[in-house]
């Protein structure tokens, strides 16, 4: 069998985005007029902190996110990409409690699949929130994944290199202050052709569901 170049598109893979955010507050006061005044102002505004209520602390759900290639079964590995060893590999992180992805990956006679898992920690339910929204806001074109986490969305993308097609499929879910994101594509380097649209977001919506339901087996609060 020859060998065949894979399209840079297949291996390269972004760094995920941070997301900072910073709030200011200012305080104001006026002089008081006679020293009545002065006495009702400072019960009232002793009243209102007294009454005032404390700032609500941020939920956080998860702590951590469990192994990305355990988090797909042998069965759907061996369906998503054949010929791919079942164990995956995980990409080496800076923080594995922030950060963890799998990927799995092989030739299959002239058929090429690619599928990778990750989860990302953030630090609070809330910028979990602002965060897949930004995330799906980049991938226009796609649509809502009913019943996958707490939200999910899908897309699929078409690109074309030196003739040769390339499909891609990318699933973003969140799940409490975790985002779970799939990403799947794959080629054939004897028709130059890609697989089907349904083909790749079938597979990579069904990677995404098993995905989700490893990190809420395995809830680490």
């Amino acid at each position: 069998m020859r060998d065949f170049p894979l399209p840079l598109a297949l291996t390269a893979r972004l760094s995920p985005v941070v997301v900072l955010a910073a709030a200011g507050w200012a305080l104001s006061s006026g002089p008081s007029t006679t020293p009545a005044a002065e006495h009702k102002e400072a019960a009232k505004t002793g009243t209102q902190s007294a009454t005032a209520p404390a700032t609500t602390a941020q939920s956080k759900s998860y702590s951590s996110a469990p192994s990305p290639c355990g988090s797909v079964t042998t069965a759907t590995i061996k369906s998503l990409v054949p010929g791919a060893k079942t164990a995956g590999k995980e990409i080496k992180s800076t923080d594995e409690k922030l950060r963890r992805t799998c990927s799995w990956n092989a030739l299959h006679g002239y058929d090429y699949r690619w599928l990778d898992v990750s989860y990302e920690v953030m630090n609070s339910d809330e910028t979990g929130q602002k965060t897949y929204k930004e995330r799906i806001a980049d991938k226009s074109g796609g649509g809502v994944v009913p019943g996958l986490g707490d939200e999910g969305y899908s897309v699929v993308n078409l690109t074309t290199e030196d003739k040769q097609q390339t499909r891609e499929g990318v699933v973003i879910s969140r799940v409490g202050n975790v985002l779970v994101a799939i990403t799947y594509n794959g080629s054939d380097f004897e028709n130059k052709k890609a697989p089907s649209t349904d083909e790749i977001n079938k597979g990579a919506i069904k990677a995404a569901k098993e995905a989700v339901a490893a990190l809420r087996g395995g809830k680490a609060g």
